[in-house]
């Protein structure tokens, strides 16, 4: 393990205070205690900081969903404390290189994949960030040299209190509609994203984030990005087929552009495209990532539950030839809902609502004369959706809000979908869900 790194030498001679109790603040007090240095915790679910609490830290570490303004944050720096955000912590004892991947969809499916093509060329790459691992536990579990490789997903949370956090390159997938109930609006969900993009040495942006700068002008570009180096754009429209990505999750867009990104950083650190391309014909993304999971009377049904924002749903709807059964709605995460519902009524034969937002985006979904039925649990919805399908019927799961009011995430989300269209006994639903399940089909039967 590394030793402790000059700049926090002097603060951790008292117990470091851990903002947050989930993998990120776990992680930190993991890499914090192999060094002797002895840590309190502090969450909202546990003990709250105080001021009194506050004069007894010189250092805080946060975990991501600990926004800049939060008050324990300013008790902290007002007490005299550093804080520093635990991707910060983790790059100071890193002693490797350091691939950022960022973007609104696909960061996860980029870091998989590009971790997996180094390990098949035989070099040491390690997934962490916000695809947990946090990057803390993989910084205390590896004696690295300075070959090995933190392939490191950051997400916009992180990205905005960044101050040491160095990569030689960021692989950024797109730029869309995204957490704007903690950012506020896209001007400032695209300065967060920029903190990873100022403090890495070379940029691969996709094509749209190349449309988000230069509508946003000049000035927007140099107040904002600025210093960071210049992007190398990538994008995959108007490029011929590639032939040796044919039959891989690579050969249509979006992954193809994700691929692309992957081979503008691959080629400009010197490395043998074969490689890539090997890793290519044998990658297979993360469950919940449109997967086609059964298919009953000739209707198939297809787990989405991934898609936790407007631009997920629209690359998934963009997959299918005709329109789609669509299970939809969640927690909001902000955005503009009516205007998701123009832009998906074209490929949506009829949506079935579940969720918080389910009453809002059926209002929206009514403006774009869209059929729906709001329907107050999954279990609902997928029963509704079955009894409406017909041979050749595509029923999706593809939410586009946030799974944490009623699942404990996206991925409980898309088991219990997969439990309930192969029959099996659904999991115990929460209280709270069972008594909002009522179903409100209104005009449309």
């Amino acid at each position: 393990m590394p030793a402790i790194p000059p700049f926090i030498r002097a603060l951790v001679s008292r117990p470091v205070a851990v903002f947050g109790d989930g993998e990120s603040g776990k992680a930190a007090r993991i890499l914090l205690s192999g060094h002797g240095i002895e840590c309190a915790v502090y969450d909202a679910r546990g003990d709250a900081f105080s001021p009194a609490a506050a004069g007894r830290h010189g250092l805080a570490v946060f975990s991501p969903g600990f926004a800049p303004d939060h008050p324990w944050l300013a008790l902290a720096r007002a007490a005299g404390g550093t804080t520093l955000a635990e991707l910060d912590l983790a790059s100071l004892f890193w002693r490797g290189r350091i691939v950022a991947v960022t973007g609104t969809n696909g960061k996860t499916t980029l870091v998989e994949f590009l971790a997996r093509a180094l390990q098949g060329t035989g070099r040491d790459a390690r997934v962490a960030g916000n695809i947990g691992p946090a990057f803390s536990r993989v910084a205390a579990a590896t004696d690295c040299s300075g070959e090995t490789i933190a392939v490191c997903e950051v997400s916009s949370f992180q990205a905005e209190t960044l101050a040491h956090f160095r990569a030689e390159a960021l692989l950024w997938t797109n730029f869309a509609e995204d957490h704007l109930e903690r950012h506020g609006g896209m001007e400032a969900y695209f300065r967060a994203k920029c903190g990873v993009a100022r403090r890495s040495a070379a940029v691969f942006a996709g094509s749209s984030v190349e449309c988000w700068v230069k509508g946003s002008g000049l000035g927007f570009w140099s107040d904002v990005w600025k210093p960071g180096p210049d992007p190398v754009w990538v994008g995959s429209e108007g490029r011929a087929a590639d032939p040796l990505l044919a039959g891989t999750v690579f050969e249509e867009y979006p992954q193809r552009e994700n691929f692309l990104l992957a081979e503008a950083w691959w080629r400009a650190a010197g490395l043998d495209a074969a490689g890539l391309y090997a890793a290519a014909r044998s990658f297979q993304p993360g469950p919940h990532r449109l997967a086609r999971v059964a298919e009953t009377g000739g209707v198939a049904f297809w787990n989405d539950s991934k898609a936790t924002n407007f631009h997920a749903v629209e690359a998934a709807l963009g997959r299918f030839a005709s329109p789609v059964l669509l299970i939809a709605g969640g927690k909001s995460k902000g955005g503009d809902l009516e205007g998701f519902a123009r832009r998906i009524a074209p490929k949506v034969r009829r949506a079935f609502l579940i969720g918080e937002t389910r009453e809002a985006l059926a209002a929206a979904l009514a403006g774009a004369g869209v059929p729906h039925a709001v329907c107050g649990s999954l279990e609902n919805a997928v029963r509704s959706a079955t009894a409406e399908a017909g041979p050749g019927d595509n029923v999706l799961l593809s939410p586009g809000f946030a799974s944490f009011d009623q699942f404990e995430g996206y991925a409980d989300r898309g088991r219990r979908f997969e439990r309930l269209v192969r029959g099996d006994r659904p999991a115990p639903e929460r209280a709270a869900d069972i008594s909002a399940h009522t179903v409100q089909f209104g005009a449309n039967p």
